[in-house]
């Protein structure tokens, strides 16, 4: 069998990039895909471990300092390998020295996991999982907006929130949203809007990350139409509508298999 690293830093890297990605990984997982035995896995996670990188839990490893709710995490366990693939397209529309601001969400967390190393810009977010997973990068400016905590989402909402995004810019805006039609994009509730639509404004571009499902999926409130998204990123063909609302729109579609 040919090992898919052949030095232990490079499969602690490797080991760093999916537990930042997902959140949690299993042993078995980590040994099928690096391609070799759960001790090899096991010696390097206590190697993480002993940094402070990781912590060692039962069965396999998480992000150390990462707290989540159920919710979030169940979100983060559906449709992942799909939802890693776009984070790490996205990237690749990333500049090393952007400013760039990163919605709540498990996609557009997986496209701040998936900014390459040399990155030195600066994030700005209302997301405590993004924030916390920028405590690794400390080449990386942080900007994080308080508010009112929304447990769902484990972020901030709010007059607050948009009050503090108000004297921002940045290049891009890489936004979630619960549902996508060809009437334009939703989210689940209200009380995400104001903070979507403040980061929307501070933009110079919007990139809409989302997985197939949500062209499938209904949500109450629209947020916007495709005029106000100027690239849509996703893992596979989006309906007919969907694509002939884009094209009027003029929104560039990429899809994540393209890399």
């Amino acid at each position: 069998m040919t090992l898919r690293y052949d030095s232990a830093p490079a499969r602690r890297e490797f080991i760093l990039e999916a537990v930042r990605s997902a959140g949690f990984v299993s042993v078995s997982d980590l040994a099928r895909e690096l391609r070799v035995s759960d001790m090899t896995v096991r010696r390097d996670l206590r190697k993480l471990a002993a940094d402070g990188e990781v912590e060692i839990v039962h069965g396999g490893v998480r992000l150390a300092a990462v707290e989540r709710t159920t919710g979030f995490t169940r979100r983060v366990a559906t449709n992942p390998t799909a939802k890693r693939h776009i984070g790490q397209r996205a990237a690749d529309l990333v500049n090393p020295g952007d400013a760039i601001a990163v919605d709540a969400g498990t996609t557009a967390y997986e496209l701040a996991a998936a900014l390459p190393r040399g990155f030195g810009g600066c994030i700005v977010t209302h997301s405590i999982p993004v924030s916390q997973l920028m405590l690794h990068r400390p080449g990386v400016r942080t900007v994080g907006l308080g508010g009112d905590l929304y447990p769902a989402s484990q972020a901030f909402v709010g007059p607050m929130t948009v009050e503090g995004a108000r004297n921002l810019r940045v290049r891009t805006f890489f936004m979630g949203a619960a549902a996508v039609d060809a009437r334009g994009v939703y989210v689940a509730t209200d009380i995400e809007r104001p903070t979507k639509q403040a980061l929307m404004d501070i933009a110079d571009e919007v990139v809409l990350l989302v997985d197939g499902t949500k062209f499938s999926t209904s949500a109450p409130v629209l947020l916007c139409s495709f005029d106000s998204v100027h690239a849509l990123v996703t893992d596979m063909a989006p309906p007919e509508d969907v694509v002939e609302a884009l094209d009027k729109a003029g929104t560039v579609l990429h899809m994540s298999n393209d890399r």
